[in-house]
Parts: structure tokens; C-alpha cells; sequence
């Protein structure tokens, strides 16, 4: 029969035993993500060339392969109009039209996009020749701090393209008809961009404005 003694084991044995098993785990543990994680190469990130035309200007640039669209307009072409809101293309705030599409510029790298037609909230209009989407959001009150407001407006843009072109939403009754111009269309289109002040009614007013649609409807 066993006797206590024979189970006994001292502080430094126990002490030495913890060390032992714990190198033992570490050492599984990075073995095991380096099988699960390939080396990066060593060229991750190296400069590349990239053209762009960019609000009707041809634009040569040397970036960095990881850069957001975003990053590049504002970083390297100092086009700040585009505003870097959440980063995670959520509040579309960083909306720009690329080749006739609005995309959120922050979920698309530059490189992504060689050669393609770049329009931002700058190339839309200025100071004394507004585009008529941003003359109507000033009609209509549709911005109060102004952050999203290029974004909004790029959206708006947009927006009554894929109309125009017959594109769906989620709220079109006939997959097969071009949509109806309507608040409802117009707020399920817009729904990606966010206004933090709540300006959400004037905005639909101005697109509808632009759009011509009278009795809160067009067709």
C-alpha cells in the first residue's frame, strides 16, 4: 500500500514541473501558427504605380499597394473633401463615384482602380458653379455640421443614376419595370449614408428636387 510520503512532492519540484509545462505549450502553440500563418513576402506594401483620372485630371501616383482609395485622395492628392468617417465602410461619408458608380472609397484600395474615372465632392462643382445637387442641399437645409454632406451628396448623385438606369432596390414593387421615383426610393438608396444631425427629410427633398419629382412621386 502507498504511504503519503510516496505522493509528496517539494516546492521546487512543483515549481520546476509548472516552468516546464508551460515552455512546452508556448513552443506547440507558436509551432502551430507558424504552419497556420505563411511568412509575409518581403515585398508587402512596396510602392507601385498607379494611374488615375481624377475629377477629369490625369493623376500619376507611387503608393504604397495597401492604400485606400480614401488615403489617396486625401493623403497624396489633397483632396479632403472626402471625409474619413467611421473607416469600415459604414456611414458612407467617404462616398466618390468611380467609372459611374458610388463606392465607398475606404473599403477599395488605389490600386484596385488603375486607369478608372474618379470623381469626388471637389469635381462635382465650386464655389460660384455648384452642381445642382449641391445648390439644392443648400435650398433644403441638407447638412447641419456638414461632415457627411460630400458623401450625401456623391450618394445623391448616384442614386438617381441607377434610377435612371433602371437599377432595383430592396423597395422596388417590379424587379422588371424601371423604379419609381418616390421618398421611399430615395431614402432606401440613401440609407447607407449617415447623418449624425438627423437632416435625413431635407436631404430627401433636395434629390427630389433635382430629380424633378413633384406630388411625391415621379415615375
Amino acid at each position: 500500500m502507498n504511504t503519503p510520503d510516496e505522493f509528496a512532492i517539494s516546492r521546487r519540484g512543483l515549481l520546476k514541473a509548472g516552468a516546464a509545462t508551460a515552455s512546452a505549450s508556448a513552443g506547440m502553440a507558436a509551432e502551430a501558427q507558424s504552419r497556420a500563418a505563411p511568412p509575409v513576402p518581403a515585398d508587402a506594401g512596396a510602392p507601385m504605380a498607379v494611374t488615375l483620372k481624377v475629377n477629369g485630371q490625369t493623376r500619376r501616383l507611387s503608393l504604397d499597394t495597401r492604400t485606400t482609395l480614401l488615403d489617396a485622395l486625401r493623403e497624396h492628392l489633397h483632396l479632403t473633401g472626402t471625409k474619413k468617417g467611421c473607416d469600415h465602410g459604414q456611414c458612407g461619408a467617404c462616398t466618390v463615384i468611380v467609372d459611374g458608380r458610388r463606392i465607398n472609397s475606404c473599403l477599395t484600395l488605389a490600386v484596385m482602380h488603375e486607369g478608372a474615372q474618379v470623381t469626388t465632392i471637389e469635381g462635382l462643382g465650386q464655389p460660384g458653379k455648384l452642381h445642382p445637387m449641391q445648390a439644392a442641399f443648400v435650398k433644403h437645409d441638407g447638412y447641419q455640421c456638414g461632415y457627411c454632406t460630400p458623401g450625401q451628396i456623391c450618394s445623391a448623385v448616384g442614386a438617381l443614376q441607377e434610377i435612371e438606369q433602371g437599377v432595383p432596390s430592396h423597395v422596388s414593387g417590379d424587379l422588371n419595370v424601371k423604379p419609381l421615383l418616390s421618398p421611399v426610393e430615395l431614402r432606401e438608396r440613401m440609407s447607407g449614408n449617415i447623418c449624425r444631425c438627423g437632416a435625413y427629410s431635407n436631404i430627401v427633398d433636395a434629390i427630389g428636387e433635382v430629380a424633378g419629382m413633384t406630388g411625391g412621386v415621379k415615375a
